[in-house]
């Protein structure tokens, strides 16, 4: 059997791998008050700009309007996630909340305009030309104070001291981030350790004897020589005299008793303390923290499509789908045409796969050989395959045969762009055979994936190419965002001519 062989990302990986949580910055105090007060300023003030351009005057009305306005805006983002988001998180992200926020708001002054009659008092243009400029306007100011924040942290005002006790491979890590980012408002000061790195193998870590810290052990004793700054103890007094303002635990989980140490003794300081689970040797996908009847939790494998991001990427679907069946409903048809009057048989293919946590699902496709394989057993297309039809070969070659899957996109079972699904007997195989294959369902399907704009198309006739695919799967879904589906789209119609591959 072929080994199993994880995909799962090095320690150098950063915050693609990382639960997703609100980042440690220094000035957050500051930056909590100024960004509310910019939103509203926005809104106010596009609404007085629009006023005055249509040569009208800001009347009580008005000021009554933006004032309802700002309300409901803030309320809204709450159920958006635009307040309580990490503010940087990437800025496509951001935009859609913005919008989503934004487009929550006028829905609500529509409601209530209708009910009191209340926009008989502005013009129409009025109310257009405020929809577009005011969530305009809030993007701009974001995008400033982003810059003016990062640009103080930059020259050290607002940042953090910040040490970490743990000298292993999640602590270099941690400090490798640190260093390289200096929006996060962390200076480094040093790790502590209790631990030498000629210790016998047979001390765990925890002050205890045994064998299960020798991966540990070993990771230490591979790690470059640091200089550290001192042990537990002395970190303690350093944080209890104001020396150390942040306190970044990178011990390993099964150093319970060392930690528990660490904690009741740093209660006795103002020091913040934050503990950095290693969760890099588990196989993470998009991660992010949550509660439990009020108790955190991390999920370790998660779908990055929920919330507003889940309703965007649904809508774009719907509307990018929609728009293309009506634009090549006639080549369609002139396919579908020829697929009957060149080789016997239906004109259409479905055949049964996995979709959305592992559902199966009916994907459409244009017949492209003699016969429709969807039992347990599906024999992959192969170069010069005798059950490739003569049209079938260019459909295929060209990817056309995969148009009518447009019509699962649009009833909901697949996506523009997302992991290829496999047929149902392909992922029976290889579900036993690579570690993490049944995470890439975590997503709805797509027409198109990242592993196909990278090359990984055609015949998976060894293990390692399929790997290759499920590496870039996970790779989707680590790091989806709106921006990056529309480059996935883009780069499908530069690729899809030249790739070999595809038979």
């Amino acid at each position: 059997m072929p080994s199993t062989h994880s995909d799962a990302p090095p320690a150098s990986s950063k915050s693609a791998d990382s639960p997703q949580s609100v980042s440690i910055l220094g000035s957050r105090h500051w930056y909590d008050f100024v960004q509310p007060c910019l939103d509203s300023a926005s809104i106010l003030a596009s609404l007085v700009m629009v006023k005055f351009a249509a040569r009208g005057h800001v009347d009580d009305a008005s000021f009554a309007m933006g004032l309802i306005a700002v309300i409901v805006f803030f309320l809204s983002s709450q159920l958006t996630g635009l307040q309580r988001g990490d503010r940087r998180a990437c800025t496509d992200s951001e935009i859609i909340r913005v919008l989503a926020t934004w487009t929550m708001t006028i829905l609500v002054l529509g409601v209530i305009a209708f009910a009191t009659r209340y926009g008989q008092y502005f013009a129409r243009s009025v109310i257009l030309s405020w929809c577009v400029l005011c969530p305009a306007m809030i993007g701009l100011s974001r995008m400033c104070l982003r810059i003016v924040q990062f640009g103080l942290l930059r020259r050290g005002v607002g940042v953090r001291r910040v040490a970490i006790a743990g000298c292993n491979t999640l602590g270099h890590q941690t400090q490798s981030n640190i260093e390289s980012d200096s929006s996060l408002g962390l200076q480094f000061a040093g790790f502590y350790d209790d631990r030498n790195f000629t210790r016998e193998k047979s001390d765990n870590g925890s002050g205890e004897t045994g064998s299960n810290d020798s991966d540990e052990l070993n990771s230490i004793e591979s790690e470059p020589a640091v200089s550290l700054q001192g042990d537990l103890n002395d970190l303690i007094a350093a944080a209890r005299s104001g020396e150390i303002e942040t306190v970044l635990v990178t011990l390993p989980m099964r150093a319970e008793k060392r930690i528990r140490f660490l904690l009741d003794e740093l209660s006795d300081s103002t020091a913040s303390v934050y503990i950095v689970p290693d969760f890099f040797v588990f196989e993470l996908l998009h991660a992010r923290w949550t509660q439990v009847g009020g108790l955190p939790a991390v999920s370790v494998t998660e779908s990055p499509m929920f919330g507003i991001d889940g309703v965007a990427k649904r809508a774009a679907d719907l509307i990018i789908a929609t728009a293309g069946l009506l634009a090549i409903s006639i080549p369609m048809l002139l396919i579908a045409a020829a697929v009957k009057l060149t080789s016997p048989g239906p004109v259409f293919f479905r055949q049964r796969r996995y979709g959305l946590d592992g559902q199966e699902i009916r994907v459409w496709k244009f017949r492209s050989m003699t016969t429709c394989d969807d039992g347990a057993v599906v024999k992959q297309a192969t170069a010069n395959d005798s059950r490739i039809t003569p049209l079938g070969a260019i459909l295929r070659k060209t990817s056309l045969d995969e148009l009518p899957q447009l019509f699962n996109v649009i009833e909901g079972s697949m996506s523009l762009v997302g992991p290829r699904p496999h047929a149902s007997a392909h992922n029976e195989q290889y579900r036993g055979l690579i570690r993490g294959y049944m995470m890439r369902h975590k997503v709805k399907p797509g027409i198109t994936g990242l592993a196909q704009v990278n090359g990984c198309r055609g015949e998976t006739e060894t293990v390692d190419k399929m790997e290759q695919r499920i590496h870039f799967d996970h790779q989707y879904i680590r790091s989806w965002s709106l921006l990056l589906d529309i480059r996935i789209l883009f780069r499908t119609l530069l690729v899809v001519w030249k790739q070999p591959e595809a038979y």
